[in-house]
């Protein structure tokens, strides 16, 4: 077999160049191609042959899996399950980047993916209909492959193509995390510092649901984020939505006025609507009435062990297990609603 190679100019393939690429890899061909890591050697990864011909050419164990590339984070939603709110937090940091991350899979035990910080192989990533899986394009055991003369040396005559965009940016593989359970073990130490990861990994998201958000998960975020500050905890980021909001609109004038009290001011929170990233990022979705919980739970029974009632999570009995909602209601529900919220937030805070 005699291998072509394509010289990149200017950090880009032309749509020629790109087509005989889709080619090559739709006819079960192997291509390697640079990352910002080092070159990868990509098939298609659902030709069953083609799989089967990188393990041969990599001279590489037939159980030990290869790495998808995406190039969309909402691609892992294609390929992976169960996915954990901090593996969410991992990607949206270090994609594109030298992160690949070990993920539940659909129709194996684990799937690792990655998204590459480098143009061309984006590029061809958005222009195909089918997943590549894209280990180091070396034989396995050897040094990494950091140019194309590097990947000639090993592979010259195995396989149909080298795109050579020159020597990789970074020269470093990318660092593996197993994101499938808690908690992540680092499995290949790489680019990106461990401390950065096991930070990230360590954090939290608490998202507060009401119906409009305009008072009841207004009061319960502001109330939350002023306590977290008079822990001294900065190990979780607050949000709040409504399932109904009206988008862009504020909050009510007695919340504002309730939580002014407090010495906090929501003059500038703008409503938002709940919606699938915000609940999949989160690792605690607190309610304020058993009506939305069951909602949320309708569409997303996958939610049911991070999303509980607020007064019942924190283990506040004092009455009813739901908080009113107030609006439209008069100062005197508003204050009812504001101390159940009150009391429950000061119980949350040891408790995540």
């Amino acid at each position: 077999m005699q291998t072509r190679v394509i010289k990149i100019k200017n950090n880009s393939l032309d749509d020629e160049q790109i087509n005989q690429v889709i080619d090559i890899l739709s006819s079960g061909g192997l291509v390697a191609l640079p990352t910002e890591t080092v070159y990868g050697l990509a098939a298609n990864y659902n030709d069953a042959k083609a799989v089967e011909k990188l393990h041969a050419v990599k001279n590489r164990s037939k159980d030990k899996p290869f790495t998808l590339l995406i190039c969309d984070i909402n691609e892992i939603d294609n390929f992976a399950c169960d996915v954990l709110p901090a593996a969410y937090r991992l990607a949206d940091r270090f994609w594109p980047g030298p992160l690949t991350i070990i993920l539940k899979s659909k129709d194996k035990p684990t799937v690792g993916l990655r998204m590459p910080d480098c143009r061309v192989a984006l590029d061809i990533l958005k222009q195909l209909d089918f997943p590549l899986v894209c280990p180091s394009a070396n034989l396995s055991g050897k040094r990494e492959p950091l140019s194309a003369e590097d990947v000639l040396e090993d592979l010259k005559g195995k396989i149909e193509l080298v795109l050579d965009g020159g020597k990789v940016r970074l020269g470093i593989p990318s660092t593996v995390v197993d994101a499938s359970s808690l908690p992540f073990k680092i499995l290949r130490k790489g680019f990106i510092d461990d401390k950065l990861i096991k930070e990230l990994a360590a954090k939290k998201r608490v998202l507060f649901v009401c119906t409009g958000n305009s008072c009841r998960s207004v009061m319960a975020q502001a109330l939350f984020e002023k306590k977290l500050k008079e822990k001294n905890r900065s190990d979780i980021e607050v949000s709040s939505a409504g399932l109904s909001a009206s988008i862009g609109t504020g909050a009510s004038f007695e919340t504002k006025q309730l939580l002014k009290e407090e010495g906090i001011d929501v003059s500038s929170h703008i409503a938002q609507r709940v919606n699938e990233e915000m609940l999949k990022r989160s690792d605690l979705i607190l309610v304020m009435e058993r009506l939305q919980e069951e909602t949320i739970l309708k569409d997303k029974p996958y939610l049911k062990s991070r999303l509980y009632l607020l007064k019942e999570f924190s283990k506040f009995n004092q009455g009813k297990s739901e908080i009113e909602d107030p609006i439209g209601k008069g100062m005197d529900i508003y204050k009812n609603s504001f101390l159940d919220i009150k009391a429950a937030v000061d119980r949350l805070v040891d408790l995540v």
